[in-house]
């Protein structure tokens, strides 16, 4: 086996510590070109498609990436900014903060973002962490819940990046923090600033991303954590079980998912005489495809064609304060034992020693 070059090494140099927050991805843009290469790098991951390989590849190249790109390229096109994706808006958001949040609580980590799938790529982060003098890499999806089709993948890419480097660095991975009290404050700080400024509907509705019935057969603990999830944030907002409706989005193919489905679960809302509905999706940490163009667009009307009155989307936690710190205090429980503090500058070291003498002296 041939390794990746090593970065130049100067001795003396104070080792680096960074966090690498990973989402899902997105195109690099609403075309249909940039979607059939974004679609065939996710659809080809074993990960997603459990598909026998020689069943599923001439249905993905024959097929999919055939007719699916030009749909989905429309509906990115809807969601669009001028500064692109929203996905890659937060997420890139989300790292920045995330390195202001750890330094303001005496954490000096690198933070940067990577993407499972498109740009930049987990291997090239990874790569430029470590020629920054990252020697410890604490990775964290972006990713509440843990699933085989996201978390694992979004592992393996880092097990396949190690495989190939000489001189590895300490990793550690965050699997999930679907329970983490900080998260579900966060997500309960977000519904509320909804309601204090709209009022409260008949019904809120959680909607995750769904996942084949299979999953939950084969061992996947992602419902069990999605309706952990649920449960916590009704209780943190001190509602009725019957308020509050935990459904799953995003199907595809013909296999049953995990149910019930968000989208039946409107419409029989709207039929039955539910007149508002509030909807908001805690397993997205950013906006994205599926919650503005899937949820506010297409779910939006199919419950106002089916009577109901009002549909209020409840933005994602995106850059809230309460997120950012939420997801601090994930990484620094993770960092324990990596020594953080002032790992940028000797200058730095030398000031927290002085404070540690101090402190010493003024007890």
């Amino acid at each position: 086996m041939t390794f990746a070059p090593e970065p130049a090494h100067a001795h003396g140099t104070v080792p680096r510590t960074a966090v690498v927050v990973c989402n899902l991805g997105t195109p690099e843009a609403p075309t249909p070109q940039a979607v059939r290469r974004y679609l065939a790098e996710f659809l080809s991951d074993r990960r997603v498609v459990e598909i026998p390989r020689a069943a599923w590849l001439p249905i993905l190249h024959g097929i999919v990436l055939r007719v699916r790109p030009a749909r989905s390229a429309k509906k990115y096109a809807s969601i669009w900014t001028p500064q692109g994706s929203p996905l890659k808006v937060w997420t890139e958001r989300q790292a920045a903060l995330l390195e202001g949040y750890l330094g303001q609580r005496g954490h000096r980590a690198l933070v940067r973002h990577a993407m499972r799938y498109g740009a930049p790529s987990i291997a090239a982060v990874l790569d430029a962490v470590k020629a920054a003098g990252a020697e410890r890499i604490l990775v964290v999806p972006l990713y509440p819940q843990y699933a085989a089709s996201t978390t694992a993948s979004l592992f393996d890419v880092v097990g396949a990046w190690q495989r190939r480097v000489r001189n590895v660095p300490e990793l550690r991975f965050v699997k999930h923090y679907h329970d983490d009290a900080g998260y579900i404050d966060a997500l309960a700080s977000r519904v509320q600033e909804h309601w204090r400024v709209n009022g409260r509907a008949d019904k809120l509705v959680l909607s995750f991303h769904g996942l084949p019935r299979r999953s939950l057969a084969l061992g996947d603990p992602y419902h069990c954590e999605c309706l952990k999830t649920g449960r916590l944030l009704a209780e943190r907002l001190k509602v009725r079980d019957d308020v509050v409706a935990v459904t799953f989005q995003s199907r595809f193919g013909r296999a049953a998912w995990l149910e019930p489905y968000t989208e039946p679960t409107l419409v029989s809302l709207a039929r039955s005489g539910i007149g508002r509905v509030d909807i908001f999706c805690p397993g997205f940490t950013a906006d994205c495809l599926e919650t503005l163009e899937e949820i506010d667009q297409v779910a939006r009307a199919a419950f106002i064609a089916a009577g109901g009155k009002e549909f209020h989307y409840i933005a994602c936690l995106n850059d809230q304060h309460a997120w950012i710190a939420a997801l601090a205090g994930i990484a620094i429980r993770h960092l324990q034992g990596w020594d953080t503090a002032g790992t940028d500058d000797d200058g730095a070291l030398e000031a927290q020693r002085r404070r540690a003498l101090a402190a010493g002296a003024s007890g």
